[in-house]
Formats: structure tokens, C-alpha cells, sequence
């Protein structure tokens, strides 16, 4: 289909991509965080791109961070200090795990960009002053953009922000829904280069294309399939053999648990209301990540539900190596999981890793098992 080969091609070449979008005079903001307030960055007419490593040798990031942080951090920070980042005109930092924020701090003392900024959400998000304190750092953060932009954020540019945004995550969970429902009527590598695309790409061309793909895939007859089902969940998965490796053992991803994946695009913004106050309920009531907390049972909650809804044979744990929050939270997942007796696995990555031969062994293996 022309318009997913659009993504795909677009996720191949981040700086030429980058260097399009500058020409239609947006400032690119880039962020590491499925929490970074998207809406508000396109609102005051810069351009949001989540960071991804290019997965480059790391040696300059060497000499700022242990080599115990995850490789996600020191691969972003590595493609800074070598310049494969120099179409940013600067970053947004939301707190979230212990890596990126010290990587944050790294990232202002170095300088490298003309705007920075530290957004500091809330952790806890169950709370009557939570809610309120996510409000004044929105409208905070918004005064800085506004200071940056030189512009007024006005009500309509929120409103017109939040309306795409809506439209993009409400076309990405129909994906989903069409994947879980028809399983293979899109290869996985297709739907990580959309998720991916759609975080990184022009917006509006986001907008635009989705409901094409939608629109296409609902007319397309759903191939016949036997193969098992999988939700993932993780931090990120930015590996596109991993999805290739579950299709050849005879698996197909039927939804996730992943802050590149249904963590980032689900749950609707308000249109109704103040878009601040809207806005905030968005990111107080989605999905929570590990370094956020809404009580002590709703991930697995969550993950359990998750597997419940798309019928899935087993879930598959991926980690990357030394990311803690996650790590952290995986026992008491798998817990719920067993209890529920869904199968389940855990599988450990280093986003530099290149040597898939023995995930795959261990993945095909799995697979047979549920």
C-alpha cells in the first residue's frame, strides 16, 4: 500500500526527514517521553519527533554516561555529541525514569540546542492536587513555548492541536483493532513503521494518511490465520526483526503495552471543554508507564486486561537491558499474568543489538510452547 510504504520510508532516514520538515520553517522539538505534551509543542507551531537511536557504536557518550544506563539514553545522547541530531532546535525533558532525566541534566549543560526545557509532571497521579499541579506545569510549560514561539497559544491553536492528535490516536487504535480482529492483515514491521511514522512525521501528513490505511484495511479481506497471538510490553521496541522473528515462528502481535506503541496514542482528548484542563485529564487518566504511579495493582490490571481483550496466547516481556522501572515492575506482572494463566516470557535487549539469532531460538520456542 503506497501510503504505509510512505512511513516506512520516512522512519528510514530521520536527518533527510527532519531537514523537509524545516523547510516548511517549523522548529523541531525533539522528546524521549510518551509523556512529552505533544499538543502543546504543535500548538505554538513547532514540530514534536520523538527521539530514537540511529544505534551508532557508542563512544562519546562514554565519557557522560556509566555504561549501566540503558542504551536507549546513551545512544540518543551519542548521536547528539556526534551532531546526528543537529536539525533539533531544542528538547523537552518530562520527568520519568532516573536515565533521562540525568541525561536531561547532560543535555543542558552541553548547550547544543537554542530551547530546553525540564517539564516536571507529576509522579503521583491519583490525587485532587496532582491534578491541579498538572494543570500549572501545562500552562507553565505553555508560557515558555509562547515565549520561544514569540506567538500567543491561543484556545483555537490548542483546539486545532488537540483535534489532530485526536484523529491520529483514534486511527492508530483502529489499526490495532482491525490487527486484533484480523490477525495479519498487517505485517508487524508495517504497524512499527506507522507507530513509529506517526511519532516522528509531519502531523497533518499523519493525519491525512491514516484514514486511508484505515479505510483500506477495512475493505481488504482478512487473510486466514492460525497463528498465535502476542501482546508485547516493554519501554520501547525499536526493532523491527522482532517483529519479523514472531511471524516466522508462527506468531502475530495482536496489541502492546509499550510507550512506542498503545501506552503513546491511547485515550481521547476532551474537545468540549478548556484544552488545558482537558489536556491534563488526558495524561492524569491514560495508561501509566512505571515511573508514574495511579495505585499499586493497575498495571497488572491492565496487562492482564490487555491479553483478555485481543484473546491473546501469551504475552512477551521485553526489556531493555539496565531500564530499572521496568524491571522493577516485571515481577509483579508476571505474578498477574500466572495467576490469570497466561503464558508469558521475558526477553532481555540492548537497542544497539544487532545479533537476533538466539531471541529468535528462544522466541520460536515460546511460540510452541502456548
Amino acid at each position: 500500500m503506497e501510503e504505509i510504504k510512505i512511513f516506512r520510508d520516512a522512519i528510514k532516514d530521520i536527518p533527510t526527514l527532519a531537514s523537509n520538515i524545516k523547510k516548511s520553517h517549523e522548529k523541531i522539538v525533539g522528546y524521549l517521553c510518551s509523556y512529552a505534551p505533544e499538543e502543546l509543542i504543535y500548538a505554538a507551531g513547532f514540530h514534536p519527533m520523538r527521539l530514537f537511536s540511529s544505534k551508532s557504536d557508542i563512544i562519546l557518550a562514554e565519557d557522560h554516561l556509566q555504561t549501566y544506563c540503558c542504551s536507549l539514553v546513551r545512544g540518543v545522547l551519542e548521536d547528539s555529541l556526534s551532531g546526528r541530531l543537529d536539525f533539533l532546535d531544542g528538547t523537552v525533558f518530562p520527568h520519568t525514569c532516573d536515565s533521562i532525566q540525568r541525561l536531561s541534566d547532560i543535555w543542558r549543560m552541553k548547550g547544543k540546542y537554542d530551547l530546553f526545557w525540564d517539564v516536571v509532571l507529576p509522579v503521583k497521579l491519583n490525587t485532587q492536587s496532582a491534578k491541579i499541579y498538572m494543570k500549572d506545569v501545562l500552562n507553565r510549560f505553555k508560557t515558555d513555548l509562547e515565549r520561544a514561539a514569540g506567538t500567543t497559544i491561543t484556545d483555537d491553536d490548542l483546539n486545532r492541536s488537540i483535534s489532530t492528535f485526536n484523529l491520529i490516536r483514534s486511527h492508530l487504535s483502529k489499526l490495532y483493532q482491525l490487527q486484533s480482529r484480523n490477525p495479519g492483515i498487517l505485517k508487524g514491521e508495517d504497524l512499527y513503521s506507522i507507530v513509529k511514522g506517526a511519532m516522528v512525521m509531519d502531523r497533518d501528513e499523519v493525519a491525512r494518511l491514516l484514514p486511508l490505511i484505515v479505510e483500506t484495511l477495512e475493505k481488504t479481506s482478512p487473510p486466514e490465520s492460525r497463528a498465535k497471538r502476542i501482546v508485547l510490553s516493554g519501554s520501547i521496541c525499536d526493532s523491527p526483526g522482532i517483529y519479523a522473528m514472531l511471524e516466522t515462528s508462527g506468531a502475530v502481535i495482536v496489541g502492546d503495552d509499550l510507550c512506542t506503541g498503545q501506552r503513546w496514542f491511547e485515550g481521547r482528548i476532551l474537545e468540549n471543554k478548556d484544552p488545558i484542563t482537558a489536556i491534563a485529564e488526558r495524561y492524569m487518566d491514560r495508561i501509566v508507564c512505571p515511573a508514574k504511579h495511579m495505585n499499586p495493582v493497575v498495571r497488572g490490571e491492565n496487562i492482564v486486561a490487555l491479553a483478555r481483550e485481543n484473546k491473546a496466547d501469551g504475552v512477551v516481556f521485553m526489556l531493555l537491558k539496565f531500564c530499572d522501572p521496568h524491571a522493577f515492575d516485571y515481577p509483579y506482572l508476571k505474578e498477574f499474568l500466572d495467576n490469570e494463566g497466561i503464558k508469558n516470557m521475558l526477553i532481555e535487549m540492548d537497542d544497539q543489538q544487532e545479533n537476533l539469532g538466539q531471541l529468535s531460538t528462544r522466541l520460536e520456542t515460546f511460540i510452541h510452547m502456548i
